[in-house]
Protein backbone atom coordinates (compact mmCIF):
# COMPACT_ATOMS: atom_id res chain seq x y z
CA UNK A 1 0.00 0.00 0.00
CA UNK A 2 1.33 3.59 -1.18
CA UNK A 3 2.53 5.48 2.11
CA UNK A 4 2.94 9.28 2.34
CA UNK A 5 5.01 11.66 4.80
CA UNK A 6 4.60 15.39 5.72
CA UNK A 7 7.11 17.98 7.37
CA UNK A 8 5.67 21.41 7.81
CA UNK A 9 8.44 23.96 8.19
CA UNK A 10 8.77 27.58 9.02
CA UNK A 11 12.03 29.17 7.61
CA UNK A 12 13.70 32.16 9.07
CA UNK A 13 13.31 35.67 7.50
CA UNK A 14 15.80 35.51 4.36
CA UNK A 15 16.25 31.87 4.10
CA UNK A 16 14.14 30.82 1.80
CA UNK A 17 16.22 29.79 -0.87
CA UNK A 18 18.51 28.01 1.14
CA UNK A 19 15.64 25.84 2.54
CA UNK A 20 14.44 25.22 -0.76
CA UNK A 21 18.25 24.71 -2.18
CA UNK A 22 18.86 21.65 0.24
CA UNK A 23 16.23 19.69 -1.18
CA UNK A 24 17.26 19.75 -4.46
CA UNK A 25 19.25 16.41 -4.58
CA UNK A 26 16.35 14.11 -2.55
CA UNK A 27 15.29 11.99 -5.34
CA UNK A 28 19.18 10.89 -4.85
CA UNK A 29 19.51 10.88 -1.60
CA UNK A 30 15.98 9.24 -0.47
CA UNK A 31 16.19 5.61 -1.43
CA UNK A 32 12.77 4.49 -2.74
CA UNK A 33 10.79 7.90 -3.04
CA UNK A 34 8.21 7.87 -5.63
CA UNK A 35 7.36 11.58 -5.63
CA UNK A 36 7.74 14.67 -3.67
CA UNK A 37 6.96 18.31 -3.78
CA UNK A 38 7.08 21.46 -1.60
CA UNK A 39 4.04 23.85 -1.34
CA UNK A 40 4.19 27.20 0.23
CA UNK A 41 1.57 27.61 2.85
CA UNK A 42 2.13 30.96 4.20
CA UNK A 43 4.58 33.36 4.72
CA UNK A 44 7.95 31.66 5.22
CA UNK A 45 5.88 28.11 6.10
CA UNK A 46 6.32 25.28 3.31
CA UNK A 47 5.13 21.69 3.72
CA UNK A 48 7.04 19.11 1.87
CA UNK A 49 4.66 15.62 1.41
CA UNK A 50 6.25 12.97 -0.05
CA UNK A 51 4.90 9.59 -1.36
CA UNK A 52 6.52 6.15 -1.13
CA UNK A 53 6.01 2.71 -2.43
CA UNK A 54 4.63 1.46 1.27
CA UNK A 55 5.23 2.07 4.78
CA UNK A 56 8.56 0.30 5.33
CA UNK A 57 10.47 2.08 2.76
CA UNK A 58 9.85 5.72 4.34
CA UNK A 59 10.48 4.10 7.62
CA UNK A 60 14.09 2.66 5.61
CA UNK A 61 14.49 6.31 4.32
CA UNK A 62 14.41 8.55 7.42
CA UNK A 63 17.84 8.27 8.28
CA UNK A 64 18.35 10.05 4.69
CA UNK A 65 15.30 12.55 5.38
CA UNK A 66 17.31 13.37 8.55
CA UNK A 67 20.46 13.50 7.22
CA UNK A 68 18.63 16.00 4.62
CA UNK A 69 17.07 17.85 7.69
CA UNK A 70 20.24 18.49 9.01
CA UNK A 71 21.78 20.05 6.46
CA UNK A 72 20.04 22.74 6.71
CA UNK A 73 18.43 22.77 10.34
CA UNK A 74 19.61 25.89 11.10
CA UNK A 75 17.22 27.93 8.32
CA UNK A 76 14.19 26.83 10.51
CA UNK A 77 12.33 28.63 12.94
CA UNK A 78 10.82 26.43 16.37
CA UNK A 79 7.28 25.78 15.25
CA UNK A 80 6.27 25.97 19.47
CA UNK A 81 4.40 24.08 21.41
CA UNK A 82 7.39 21.52 22.00
CA UNK A 83 7.51 20.78 18.15
CA UNK A 84 10.69 21.93 17.57
CA UNK A 85 11.37 23.08 13.98
CA UNK A 86 9.09 20.64 11.79
CA UNK A 87 5.59 18.61 12.57
CA UNK A 88 5.99 15.25 11.06
CA UNK A 89 3.60 12.59 9.81
CA UNK A 90 3.38 9.55 7.70
CA UNK A 91 1.01 7.05 6.91
CA UNK A 92 -0.29 4.75 4.48
CA UNK A 93 -3.37 5.75 2.07
CA UNK A 94 -5.94 4.61 3.59
CA UNK A 95 -8.64 5.70 0.44
CA UNK A 96 -7.49 6.68 -2.96
CA UNK A 97 -9.60 9.38 -4.37
CA UNK A 98 -8.54 10.38 -7.42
Amino acid sequence: MPAFNTVRFRVKPGRDQEFLDAHKAIAQAWPGLVHANIIRTGDRAYCLIAEWPDMETCIAARPAMIATLNSFRDTLEDLGNGLGVTDAVAGTVVSALK
